[in-house]
């Protein structure tokens, strides 16, 4: 298909350039792509050059690019009603609600609709606190819950650095039990998952159980390297917080929606939630939304006290209408079915590559939500690039990322970590083609291994 985009190419860059900001990068020397279209799971600059997305852009365009049953149902949204403020109900506000309360479990009964996942952490949080009493919250050194304020205090990741002087009070962090690299130096995962556990109901001791409000994990690790749990992990952390009155919440923003090959990734263990936070994959990333799932006994708690939450944008009738079609979409397509077939054949196709690049030390994965761990050394795991890694510290990899976008492929690449999260709607063929381009771009890593 012949591919054509507005010729004043320049100005578009120039524009966006000297007037907007760019996330987590310093603004000089960015070199951006200038996308003019996607469709499936391919979106196309302005030079008409395309790129295979193997990230779902940030984890959240699961349905794949352009699916204009997405457009017919927003736009019909917006010629029958575009706002209400969030006191009134819509047709799309409760058909939403009811299909989340279906393929949630049975205990999540009530959502409240935030503008995107940080917000839904936020609220969570907020709600939790109300409902115990307590103020601690809880969390893993290596994990991500959103950059505003009270999300990134969650979080462990080393983004928060720049302003964390001004943290949110009463964050608690643990080790992760993260088997490649276990702190414990375990013999086995589920050795790594009894010695994280009982790490975290220690410091959970000392910083006294009666303050502590929640435990949040994310469903299945994201952007920390897809960590992934042991298995039993969950069901200790569970157990924790049932000893102690303590809250569990999944946040699920990224690993939500079919991702992992079930509708959320906290399903694959087995596990109650008190508390379920969602966004990206609620909407493919379509129209910005989230949402917190609440448990039935803690939404019982504000029949007769007013729940202390409150967003201009919350329960917006055009989101909530995208989000019900891009549910339709994950059904009438079999997406998760996909997912899980896929899975397989991707950790399959991984195993083949390991035997040919020895750059990749370890690969993470749950349906298609996969990790590449790369280092110089598989016997001593030396990374090829540190947790955190300085600018000076990132050459291999940023080799490594510029030839994956060279050969036409956008992907997530962070520190020593290749992303491998596309489409759920992404063939057979298509993930050869990715996975072509990335194991050409590896014989760069495998060229610094010893």
């Amino acid at each position: 298909m012949e591919t054509t985009f507005d010729t004043d190419k320049q100005q578009i860059l120039q524009d966006n350039l000297d007037h907007t900001l760019f996330s987590w990068s310093k603004q000089a020397g960015l070199n951006p792509i200038s996308a003019g279209r996607a469709e499936g799971v391919y979106l196309w600059d302005r030079d008409g050059k395309r790129y295979i997305d193997f990230s779902s852009q940030l984890m959240n365009v699961n349905i794949g690019h352009g699916n204009q049953k997405v457009t017919e149902a927003v736009a019909a949204q917006m010629r029958e009603l575009s706002y209400v403020y969030p006191g009134m109900i819509t047709k799309a506000r409760g058909d939403l609600g009811r299909r989340l309360a279906d393929i949630t479990a049975p205990n999540l009964t009530k959502a409240f609709f935030t503008l995107g996942g940080a917000e839904a952490i936020e609220n969570a949080v907020k709600l939790a606190r109300v409902y115990t009493g307590r103020h601690k919250i809880v969390s893993l050194y290596q994990s991500f819950h959103g950059a505003s304020y009270g999300a990134i205090s969650v979080g462990g990741d080393p983004r928060k650095f720049a302003v964390d002087s001004q943290a949110m009070p009463g964050t608690v962090h643990v080790e992760n039990p993260y088997f490649y690299r276990c702190p414990w130096y375990s013999s086995t995962p589920e050795e790594c998952a009894e010695r994280a556990a009982a790490a975290m109901e220690r410091i959970i001791g000392y910083e006294n159980p009666g303050s502590v409000a929640a435990v949040i994990l994310e469903g299945e690790s994201g952007t920390s390297g897809c960590i992934k749990y042991p298995p039993s992990y969950w069901q200790r952390v569970r157990e924790i917080c049932d000893k102690h009155g303590i809250l569990l919440i999944a946040d699920e923003v990224m690993s939500g929606f079919g991702r992992t090959g079930k509708w959320f990734g906290s399903d694959h263990h087995g596990v109650k939630v008190d508390l379920m936070c969602m966004a990206k994959g609620i909407t493919a990333g379509y129209l910005p939304l989230g949402a917190v799932m609440v448990d039935e006994q803690i939404a019982h708690y504000f029949d007769e006290r007013p729940l202390p939450l409150g967003l201009t944008y919350s329960a917006h009738p055009v989101s909530c209408a995208a989000a019900v079609a891009v549910l339709d979409i994950y059904e009438e397509e079999n997406m998760l079915e996909n997912v899980r077939e896929l899975g397989r054949y991707l950790d399959a196709r991984i195993c083949d590559l390991m035997g040919e690049h020895p750059s990749i030390g370890d690969w993470r994965n749950t349906g298609l939500f996969g990790c590449l761990e790369l280092v110089k050394n598989r016997d001593t795991r030396e990374p090829m690039a540190p947790w955190n890694a300085a600018p000076s510290q990132m050459e291999v990899m940023n080799q490594v990322a510029a030839k994956i976008r060279e050969l036409g492929m956008y992907t997530f690449v962070r520190w020593n970590y290749i992303f491998i999260a596309p489409p759920l709607n992404i063939t057979r063929d298509e993930l050869d083609e990715g996975l072509a381009i990335i194991s050409e771009a590896l014989r760069i890593a495998d060229a610094h291994t010893y």
